[in-house]
């Protein structure tokens, strides 16, 4: 999961070098949204078959998507080098000088480190708070808060501490996200909305803003692919959480250990290393407002297994909830597409 923090990812490594056609990158972010989407239903039916806690999956997720991706990594480059022979060309040609005539000087290697240390903590802290929302009070719930509340987060600590406009569209978005959540906790005295998981997935989203707005003030990299970001924040995301991870228990307890094997399987090659890979890929063609729109297929398509795959309830609150965040955040798009964030 998530396209909240693959925005953080791919900026950690810097943008994409090698062209890639608009329609094929539109592709490309459909089907990392629809596997993104799938997460966490693949983590609710490990908790259904296992005792596999939050941290361990999440600790099994980037431990096995970072070994796929370590392996994906230079195979893509060589199709890359031989699809591209002019862009390659492109590439290796000296940077163009600045304004000023100085040429652009690549990001010094401690900040490439503390950037990959913050963000690799930051998806520790987000990813495993989310696979605790989902186990706490459902997939749908614990997806839309999550997606919903982390662009809202991030739009309002954009305002205090980068000192960015939200403007009038901005606004009524942020108000549109806060009546959502606020829909959803009213809406808890049944079994469909846990206020515990509620808190879970606020957390997700804090750690994801603090993440992304930590990357805007530090300003992206140099040419380097966004993809060596990504591994270099999944290997310390990793390293984070095995200690407690092997507090909870690393190892599940399950009478189908070959089920959970290949849901654990899927989570790491699906929705993490693949979809990551596509994302990396799409988002460096396509505008980013666009790609907030499009990743909206994320809640959606994990609404929907929620109800037809998991059996979740869909009551009135959490359907009225759903809409009002996921039209706050596409409201939070458009405003983009219509002139950005200001300073002010």
């Amino acid at each position: 999961m998530s396209s909240s923090v693959s925005s953080s990812l791919s900026s950690c490594g810097g943008s994409a070098v090698v062209s890639l056609p608009v329609s094929r990158a539109l592709l490309y972010l459909i089907v990392a949204g629809v596997a993104w989407g799938t997460a966490g239903a693949a983590a609710s039916l490990v908790y259904r078959s296992s005792d596999l806690g939050a941290v361990a999956l999440s600790f099994w997720r980037c431990a096995a998507g970072l070994a796929l991706l370590s392996v994906a990594r230079p195979l893509l480059r060589r199709r890359r080098a031989r699809s591209a022979p002019a862009t390659k060309a492109l590439v290796s040609a000296p940077a163009a000088p600045a304004p000023g005539g100085n040429v652009p000087m690549p990001e010094p290697v401690r900040r490439k480190a503390l950037r990959t240390a913050v963000t690799g903590v930051g998806l520790a802290v987000f990813q495993t708070a989310y696979f605790a929302a989902v186990s706490a009070t459902g997939l749908a719930v614990a997806t839309v808060v999550t997606l919903g509340a982390g662009p809202v987060l991030i739009a309002l600590g954009g305002r205090l501490t980068l000192g960015e406009r939200l403007g009038r569209g901005g606004a009524v978005a942020v108000t549109g996200a806060l009546a959502g959540l606020g829909v959803l906790f009213a809406g808890g005295g049944g079994s469909s909305v846990d206020p515990r998981g509620v808190g879970f997935a606020l957390v997700s989203a804090a750690g994801y803003s603090a993440m992304t707005l930590l990357t805007r003030r530090w300003g992206r990299g140099g040419g380097e692919d966004a993809s060596a970001g990504a591994v270099g924040a999944f290997a310390v995301t990793a390293v984070c959480l095995l200690p407690f991870a092997v507090a909870e228990g690393l190892l599940p307890h399950t009478a189908d250990p070959v089920g959970v094997l290949l849901l654990l399987a899927y989570i790491a090659a699906v929705p993490t290393a693949l979809a990551y890979a596509l994302y990396f890929a799409g988002a460096a063609v396509v505008r980013s407002a666009t790609v907030s729109v499009i990743m909206l297929l994320e809640p959606v398509s994990a609404a929907a297994l929620a109800v037809v795959l998991l059996g979740e309830p869909l009551t009135a609150a959490t359907l009225a909830g759903t809409l009002l965040m996921l039209a706050s955040v596409t409201g939070l798009a458009l405003t983009e597409v219509r002139g950005g964030p200001a300073r002010g």
